[in-house]
């Protein structure tokens, strides 16, 4: 299996520069690397100062560099239901122009490029894969709609499926629209079991996210809300880098303040991401391009350290079981309990942090207990559980 590493982080960080640096340091090292760009807005040809194309393509000894055609990955997975969308708005008189552009998922092109990540994880003909995500933390938050869609999926698409397939021509007449074939619901359930593949390598135990940011304070916030939504869905975060920091060493009056600011900044970075390693990137003269220029900034940055080394302890997400029940954990650095939603809707727990709602599938052996309490400590929500017969034997004697 692969070691996947995923690079994410506000526009304009450096986050495309350091996933470069990181590969080529992979590659030098001996590993089979692919450095993948998922973002539309490819700079990985920049960063190594030569051609890259829509294939994987060699630029130095075991390392090869791939920018997606989101377009085409769009087309091939999504043209099926596409297809259908346009029909049905033909019918009620949509402007095709305007019709093509409503079928269209904001994001969807960016999220199906990670499919071309799933076919490479499964060819075994990589060591390391390095991916150069779309800015800031969006394009992983949406791979978390095979999961919220699983419920859809296993209980209301069969049923649907059956019904349009005897009702079809009753629907038909009915509606005044056509209703969805076979090929139809195959691309929704293919489509589906694809993201959900990705998702599965990518919460997985040799894969992890690593954060870029400058030392500024609305990109620090920024950083902090991307960790607090990738551990809400369950990816892990190996660490940070700190990218442009000024050198204090013969700074004139203006770096020196700069320096300063950048000093306060990078205090808070350290509180933020307690636990984490954060590597420091100093602000160069010129931005590094080509493969030995990427190779000896990842060799400043991480300094000896292993930056390939697989994320150790426990996930995000984990059940830990009780005498009389069950706690579900779920890391969500940086929140308050006040800023923490929790509902039940059958084997379903659905956790809200701000604008980011998660839906979780518990375990089957749950579905016979209740939510007794819950609570945020040391960066953790903690839902307990308990067996039904006991909570309502509890609430009997009260």
């Amino acid at each position: 299996m692969a070691r996947i590493l995923l690079f994410t982080g506000k526009g304009g960080v450096g986050k495309s520069t350091v996933a470069a640096g990181t590969a080529a340091l992979s590659a030098a090292a001996g590993n089979r690397t692919l450095v993948l760009s998922t973002d539309a807005a490819h700079s990985l040809a920049d960063a190594f100062g030569t051609a890259v194309g829509a294939e994987p393509t060699e630029v130095a000894p075991r390392l090869f560099v791939q920018q997606v055609d989101a377009q085409l990955r769009f087309e091939q997975s999504w043209s099926d239901i596409q297809r259908y969308l346009l029909t049905v708005l033909d019918v009620v008189g949509v402007d095709p122009v305007a019709a093509e552009e409503l079928t269209v998922i904001p994001g969807a092109e960016e999220v199906l490029a990670l499919l071309e990540l799933r076919l490479h994880a499964r060819s075994d003909a990589w060591d390391v894969i390095v991916v150069d995500c779309a800015p800031t933390a969006e394009t992983l938050r949406l791979l978390a709609l095979p999961e919220a869609l699983g419920w859809y999926m296993t209980r209301v698409l069969p049923i649907e499926r059956r019904v349009v397939k005897v009702l079809k021509p009753v629907l038909n007449r009915a509606a005044g629209v056509p209703m969805p074939g076979d090929n139809v619901f195959d691309a929704v359930e293919r489509l589906h079991a694809e993201l959900d593949e990705v998702r599965g390598l990518l919460s997985g135990p040799q894969s992890s996210v690593r954060l870029v940011l400058t030392p500024e304070r609305v990109v620090l916030a920024e950083a902090r809300r991307s960790y607090t939504t990738l551990s809400l869905f369950g990816y892990r975060v190996d660490g940070v880098v700190a990218n442009r920091v000024f050198p204090a060493e013969n700074a004139d009056d203006w770096r020196a303040g700069w320096v300063m600011a950048q000093d306060d900044v990078l205090a808070q970075v350290e509180q933020s991401f307690a636990g984490l390693p954060v590597w420091r990137s100093v602000y160069r003269t010129g931005e590094p391009v080509g493969v030995p220029a990427l190779t000896e900034l990842a060799r400043t940055l991480y300094d000896g350290v292993d930056p390939l080394a697989a994320p150790t302890g426990e996930g995000p997400f984990r059940v830990t079981r009780t005498s009389d029940g069950a706690i579900v954990r779920l890391r969500l650095p940086n929140v308050t309990r006040a800023e923490v939603d929790l509902a039940r809707h059958g084997d379903d727990l659905v956790v809200t942090v701000g604008s980011y709602r998660r839906l979780l599938t518990l375990p089957a052996g749950l579905s016979r207990h209740r939510v007794a309490g819950a609570r945020v400590e040391a960066g953790e929500l903690q839902v307990r559980f308990e067996e039904q017969t006991l909570v309502d034997a509890q609430e009997r004697t009260t």
